[in-house]
């Protein structure tokens, strides 16, 4: 794994240099490492303590699993980061999740170790009979600070499992899979060589660790031998003296976060005179939130990249509303229909990727869905268009959202997402979820569900207006809802299916 070679590199040569830094700590590259020896120790006691130790997923080759679910993202950090050099495989659970999901996945992994300070959690895993040791992240540090220090942490083999990673935390079926050392290495190159994570820049990654974004935000930052500052959370109103007081040159967050920099830049463009890049992902970049940017921070340059936790990076955008992407040197990307088969340029389907970084599949006791076939592609069922260049404007892999994401109405193939954006910038407007709802001659139409914006919603007529004028016909939606709050996952996207259930269930006002 390039992360621990490089961490050996700065800790011999730039000791002092901050690798990880957290409101509740932090470690040069020499402290890391003298960490990480105390740590694997502790980890490995707990682990060979066990009577009946739980037997990790086969797909790991025996390799034990060590879980961390707790909200501070400094310790989180550490932990992962700290592990990365010995015989382990690492997984970050999010503990807001509900606890029927953590405690799934940690008996259908086999992991044996979990930090976690959730007492729900303990009571619920010694219940349902599993045999592997839980400890708060207070009692876990006491015995860190007591345990013998273990050899060095080493590179390691790149077929040797690393990370334990989960598709969804939303669903009631999250799906597990592991990244390998060499898949991870793999993954680095790419984001290397586009997302500039260079030696000795500091980076701000706000947000859980157990979001694959944050997490790999510290993998790539120390592989490169850069400074990641973590934060349990975004705070807008704190993040302008952190970016001057840390010496923060580049953020990687949600585009959520984007708006909130505007804003903490508005009121104090002082503090951000040394920021240059901002990095998004985990959903399209409203082009909106981009021009935003551009007006308060115009030395800013933002870069919205795509890719699947399962897969890797796949490609990057650089203007607009991030659905138009530019392909990375090394990936391949195929639309084929329901069937498989290849779609002419220009027409919807789903997304199939070529990549090193490709994860080779879905743990099978979590799932029995194919990831990968056995030619190597593998699918995670995006939905898109591959659109060639025309004068003056390159194409590029058009994303159009999951297969949830795509109604079918009078014959029409219509992308929801694309029906999301046209609203974006309508003045009174809140968020908008469009989703596809039962009609008795077309089979679906399209209905927009609207989140109330205090008082002053838009009425039907200027809704119908703005929507004929950004959208084709077939596009435009045919009914109009209104609901006091728009369901989100745990990291704020809006649910497009519980929206749909919403007026199913007759809790949606009709305009």
């Amino acid at each position: 794994m390039p992360i621990t070679g490089m961490i050996l590199d700065v800790a011999a040569r730039h000791p002092d240099r901050p690798a990880i830094v957290g409101s509740d700590g932090r470690l040069t590259y020499a402290q890391l490492v003298d960490d990480s020896r105390r740590m694997f120790a502790a980890v490995d006691a707990l682990h060979r303590s066990q009577p009946v130790p739980p037997r990790p997923a086969a797909e790991t080759g025996g390799i034990p699993i060590t879980a961390v679910s707790i909200t501070s993202a400094f310790h989180t950090a550490r932990i992962v980061a700290g592990l990365a050099g010995f015989r382990t495989v690492s997984a970050t659970i999010d503990p807001r999740w509900p606890l029927e999901h953590r405690v799934r996945v940690i008996l259908t992994c086999g992991i044996g170790v979990v930090i976690s300070d959730s007492t729900a959690l303990q009571t619920a895993l010694i219940d349902a009979g599993w045999t592997g040791t839980v400890l708060s992240l207070a009692e876990f540090m006491r015995r860190e600070a007591y345990a013998r220090p273990r050899g060095m942490p080493r590179v390691r083999d790149s077929r040797e499992a690393f990370l334990l990673l989960f598709s969804s935390g939303t669903t009631s079926n999250p799906k597990a899979f592991l990244k390998t050392r060499g898949q991870y290495r793999a993954n680095y190159a790419i984001s290397s060589a586009h997302l500039e994570p260079l030696p000795g820049v500091a980076t701000f990654a706000p947000g859980p660790i157990s979001y694959s974004l944050t997490l790999y935000a510290v993998i790539e930052s120390l592989a490169s031998g850069g400074s990641v500052h973590v934060a349990d959370a975004f705070e807008p109103a704190a993040v302008g003296g952190r970016i001057r007081d840390e010496r923060i040159t580049r953020v990687v967050a949600v585009p959520a976060v984007v708006q909130s920099l505007a804003d903490a830049a508005r009121r104090d463009p002082a503090a951000f005179e040394r920021l240059a890049l901002v990095v998004t992902g985990g959903a399209n970049l409203s082009s909106v939130l981009r021009d935003e940017l551009a007006r308060v921070l115009p030395e800013v340059r933002l870069i919205s990249y795509y890719g699947a936790a399962e897969i890797g990076f796949i490609g990057d955008s650089r203007g607009g509303d991030g659905t138009r992407i530019a392909v990375y040197d090394g990936v391949e990307v195929a639309i084929r229909d329901e069937v498989g088969a290849p779609v002419a340029d220009g027409e919807l389907g789903t997304l199939w990727v070529r990549a090193e970084a490709c994860s080779d599949g879905y743990l099978a006791a979590t799932t029995r869905e194919v990831l990968r076939e056995p030619d190597g592609w593998a699918t995670v069922h995006d939905q898109g268009r591959l659109v060639p260049d025309t004068p003056g404007t390159p194409g590029g892999l058009e994303l159009v959202g999951r297969a949830g994401d795509i109604a079918v109405t009078g014959g029409h193939k219509v992308s929801l997402q694309d029906v999301d954006r046209a609203f974006e910038g309508m003045p009174q407007l809140g968020a908008v979820s469009a989703v596809a709802v039962p009609h008795t001659r077309l089979g679906t139409v399209v209905a927009l569900v609207i989140e109330k914006n205090g008082a002053a919603t838009p009425a039907k007529a200027q809704l119908q207006a703005w929507a004929r004028e950004k959208l084709a016909p077939q596009y435009v939606p045919r009914r109009w809802y209104v609901v006091p709050a728009l369901p989100r996952t745990v990291g704020g996207k809006i649910r497009r299916g519980e929206t749909a259930e919403l007026i199913a269930r007759g809790e949606a006002e009709r305009l």
